[in-house]
């Protein structure tokens, strides 16, 4: 539906700057328009912005020069004008001390300058972890007409006739580092060939997963979030998305009618459906919070129950993004999820995604790859949510990517105060450790000071991986990379820096899981709890100034999304 500042002026004339006289303030623009050496014949056009992330510390968006030329012609060969603006770009490994802390700033500054500056749709270009989920939020909140492009993930390389992608390959050679099975010569020269184009991870984790999600939403053109990065169909998609937005400007189609609970639903859907990023949760929520929309992880857990796992990539199975791309994509997966699905939603193209998938029927299909509906990977979907007295307001388990040998059992914790700790005493010979134990990071949360990075993934201690241990129970209010492995609890809510039950744990405690009944618990009394939380230690000081104290004062546990609370709309 379309806003009432989309019902006034189109064009150069939209939300003009306040001098308190109008006619000056649009004399002004064109003015000022005019020194840039437009004619008077494209000032009088259409204005598509594109929402442009570069940097020299993104790496995944190293291609935009050229994305950003082709989507220009597509605008330009639709009648627009087309005026990128930067926004701030999010680099997932240049960022301390971790990029979900920025992902917030991002979403602000993109909100405000759709909102700011005088546009009649929005092209937002975003590919790396967290650019792509602000880039939505900033858009449904702006909600004037708007489409995702992606960056598309990088090609894979290879190592010794072995075939590497960033970065489920990068945990797997760091382990046998650490086990000593790969020396530092070794190391070094895997270094060197796991990322070697520009573009996003090569497997499904966390950007991947939310082109994908973007895709599902109804927020991309069909067919687009999974081009790699470098392939010549990226460049046509980016010139297509210019066209695309130029008739989102026409139509007056906005984000809000895109994303409802029901886009929301088929997202979850798919989500589970490509055993997808834990990390996608927190946005998905994020995202559908702008809007008003919630996202209970008891929903989740219903919809895992009965959506099957049908993409064999890493690091849940053993392909990549280019081979899903190669195998259908996402209109293959679409098609097989379609009973599941809420049709009747609303895409950027004007079309339902029935519509959609009824022109699309037939395609081919790579069954190693994406499997069918009536035979998949695996039989439910590859999140699940956990409740219990260690996590009242849940926890998440990306099940599709664990040992599922771990799934119903009880173990002693092994505990660590906080991540200085955890690196000082992880690989100490002398640390009192066993496999079967359930290595406990506390003090990892949004709220924490460390801003919930992905440290979910603890290491296996040295001395267990050297003798052959791969997997172990791993619990945090942490992270965890989407490209990441392993039998490990995430986003335990209330987290342990807010006096969560995490943070009472302690060695020696037992703890039971059971994926089974969706449960995890302390096993330790209520009276001992009370006495625990009595003398638990004093919050770390919190920041006097600036975007950390913003973020420490507003944002919100993980279950809503890790947005700030002054954002979400109202319900």
């Amino acid at each position: 539906m379309a806003d009432a500042e989309n019902d006034g002026p189109t064009g150069i004339g939209r939300g003009l700057t306040n001098y308190g006289d109008p006619d000056f303030a649009i004399y002004l623009r064109r003015s000022f328009a005019r020194s840039m050496g437009y004619s008077n014949d494209m000032l009088a056009k259409p204005i598509i912005g594109i929402a442009y992330t570069p940097s020299g510390f993104n790496n995944c968006h190293r291609h935009f020069p050229e994305l950003l030329e082709a989507v220009k012609r597509g605008v330009i060969a639709a009648g627009g004008l087309p005026l990128e603006f930067p926004t701030i770009s999010l680099g997932e490994v240049f960022l301390n001390p971790t990029s979900l802390m920025f992902r917030n700033l991002m979403a602000m500054d993109a909100e405000e300058m759709i909102r700011a500056q005088p546009m009649d749709a929005v092209v937002l270009m975003g590919g790396c972890d967290k650019t792509v989920p602000a880039l939505l939020m900033g858009a449904a909140s702006a909600n004037i007409p708007a489409v995702q492009l992606v960056a598309g993930p990088m090609m894979t390389s290879r190592h010794e006739g072995e075939r590497l992608g960033a970065c489920t390959d990068c945990r797997r050679f760091w382990a046998q580092y650490r086990a000593g099975n790969v020396d530092e010569p070794g190391i070094r020269k895997v270094e060197g060939r796991l990322a070697t184009t520009a573009g996003t991870c090569a497997v499904m984790g966390t950007a991947s997963t939310m082109a994908c999600l973007a895709e599902a939403l109804g927020m991309s053109l069909p067919g687009t979030a999974a081009i790699p990065a470098v392939h010549a169909d990226r460049l046509r998609a980016a010139e297509a998305t210019g066209e695309e937005a130029m008739r989102l400007a026409a139509s007056r189609l906005t984000p809000d009618a895109i994303i409802t609970r029901a886009s929301v639903e088929n997202a979850l859907r798919v989500l589970l459906a490509l055993g997808g990023s834990t990390n996608a949760i927190i946005h998905l929520t994020a995202v559908a919070g702008r809007l008003g929309i919630g996202i209970p992880l008891t929903w989740l857990n219903e919809l895992s129950d009965t959506t099957p796992v049908l993409v064999n990539l890493k690091p849940t199975g053993a392909h990549y993004m280019e081979d899903f791309f190669a195998a259908g994509g996402m209109g293959a997966v679409l098609r097989e999820l379609k009973p599941l699905l809420n049709l009747g939603c609303m895409t950027v193209t004007g079309e339902t995604l029935g519509e959609r998938l009824a022109a699309e029927e037939g395609g081919w299909v790579d069954r190693d790859v994406i499997s069918a509906l009536a035979d998949p990977m695996e039989p439910v979907g590859g999140l699940v949510a956990l409740f219990g007295s260690l996590a009242p307001g849940g926890a998440i388990l990306k099940r599709s990517a664990a040992d599922h040998t771990l799934f119903e059992r009880e173990g002693r914790a092994v505990v660590f105060a906080s991540l200085a700790d955890l690196s000082a005493r992880i690989d100490d010979p002398g640390l009192d450790v066993a496999a079967d134990d359930f290595l406990v990071l506390q003090n990892a949360g949004p709220k924490s000071g460390s801003g919930m990075p992905e440290a979910g993934y603890l290491p296996i201690p040295s001395r267990l991986a050297r003798a052959g241990v791969k997997d172990m129970v791993r619990i945090s209010d942490a992270r965890m990379s989407g490209t990441a492995f392993g039998t490990i609890v995430l986003h335990v809510t209330p987290e342990a820096a807010v006096g969560g039950p995490l943070g009472l744990v302690r060695d020696g405690d037992r703890i039971r899981l059971s994926v089974k009944n969706h449960t995890i618990d302390l096993l330790v009394d209520e009276a001992e709890m009370k006495k625990r939380a009595a003398t638990a230690p004093a919050i770390a000081p919190q920041p006097a100034r600036g975007y950390a104290k913003l973020y420490m004062d507003t944002v919100l546990q993980a279950d809503e999304g890790c947005d700030f609370d002054f954002l979400r709309a109202a319900k």
